[in-house]
């Protein structure tokens, strides 16, 4: 984290562990006003890796599952990086200014880029890790759109997903239509966050994952890297798989698996009423596999009234078979719903 952006955050008194904002005091109130009122949450947690040079775009096509030409200077995409064996890497959105922005977990930030500047070979392509020089800070809520129209001076489309607007000091990315991340200069950030919070409530990270979670965007973490082939955590869905371009690594396999109907697993909704902390890479099984796994947790946060909401990848069968339990066949039962959008049939 920027060591005066966490200066200044501590002036607000906020809770902070490893980089990451826990909460302001009240987790479980925050919570509630991230689903019936406006919260704005300080996004550290998440890194930024720029991609310059004038080799950016075709060096990015060649690695990564999206379509790298579809990503202009206004309109953001959600993409992976997979293992030759077709093995998430890693999840992102991408963007452009000065060149490519990718945001991911910060905690697979350096690992990433090394891994990636293997293949630069003679490519006029530069990785730098930026997540010190821009700060992140993330709106939700019935006003997170006035509030982005009027930091961007602009009029956003309330239909377009992933738009991006961008002034001298801020980038806008519209997330959804009440939902929307700030990419401001570290020197504007503070101004920023105290407008911001004039009109919306701080909330800690739990919250804006618990967005994601509702909102059914996967997030690789490092204890999910290589469990998950795209299409499992249905990166497809929301268009982070294009089937139509070249080749990146791993793109035979997730190709093969789409076309020849293989994919037997498949990313859910789920809640979990526990009070015990549910954490990604967790395993759950069903009576239909016996001891052996069904599939993993991707991700999760604390549900509104206890328990945790959970992105789970589940094996189809387990889910036509019946129950399915965290941990072990004693444990928790899963209540399964659907992403909030539509996934390819097997």
């Amino acid at each position: 984290m920027n060591p005066s952006w966490l200066a200044f955050l501590k002036s607000q008194h906020v809770i902070i562990k490893n980089g990451r904002t826990l909460n302001f005091g009240n987790a479980a109130a925050e919570l509630k006003h991230t689903k019936n009122e406006t919260v704005t949450v300080d996004l550290s947690h998440l890194g930024l890796i720029q991609f310059s040079g004038e080799d950016a775009q075709a060096f990015l096509q060649g690695q990564l599952t999206c379509d790298v030409i579809k990503v202009k200077s206004d309109m953001a995409q959600y993409g992976g990086y997979c293992t030759p064996k077709g093995r998430l890497l890693a999840s992102f959105l991408l963007w452009q200014k000065d060149g490519y922005l990718m945001q991911l977990p910060a905690g697979l930030c350096a690992a990433i880029q090394q891994r990636l500047s293997l293949f630069v070979l003679r490519a006029k392509v530069q990785l730098t890790n930026i997540s010190d020089k821009f700060i992140r800070i993330g709106v939700a809520g019935k006003n997170a759109r006035m509030l982005a129209e009027q930091v961007a001076g602009v009029k956003f489309d309330t239909g377009q997903r992933l738009a991006v607007q961008h002034n001298e000091q801020t980038s806008i990315i519209c997330l959804a239509p009440n939902r929307f991340e700030f990419v401001a200069n570290i020197e504007y950030a503070p101004t920023l966050w105290t407008y911001l919070t004039e009109n919306a409530i701080p909330a800690g990270a739990d919250c804006w994952d618990w967005l994601d979670i509702q909102s059914g965007i996967p997030v690789i973490l490092p204890a999910t890297q290589e469990e998950f082939i795209p299409q499992m955590v249905n990166l497809d869905a929301i268009g982070g798989v294009s089937f139509q371009k070249g080749c990146y690594p791993g793109q035979e396999i997730v190709a093969r698996t789409q076309y020849l109907g293989k994919i037997k697993r498949h990313m859910h909704l789920a809640h979990i009423a526990t009070d015990t902390p549910v954490t990604p890479g967790d395993d759950l099984v069903s009576p239909s596999t016996a001891e052996q796994s069904c599939g993993k947790i991707v991700n999760a946060a604390p549900a509104l009234n206890g328990g945790y909401d959970v992105l789970a990848v589940i094996q189809v069968s387990s889910t036509e078979a019946g129950k399915v339990h965290w941990k072990a066949l004693n444990g928790p039962v899963l209540e399964i719903s659907p992403p909030p959008y539509s996934i390819s049939p097997d």
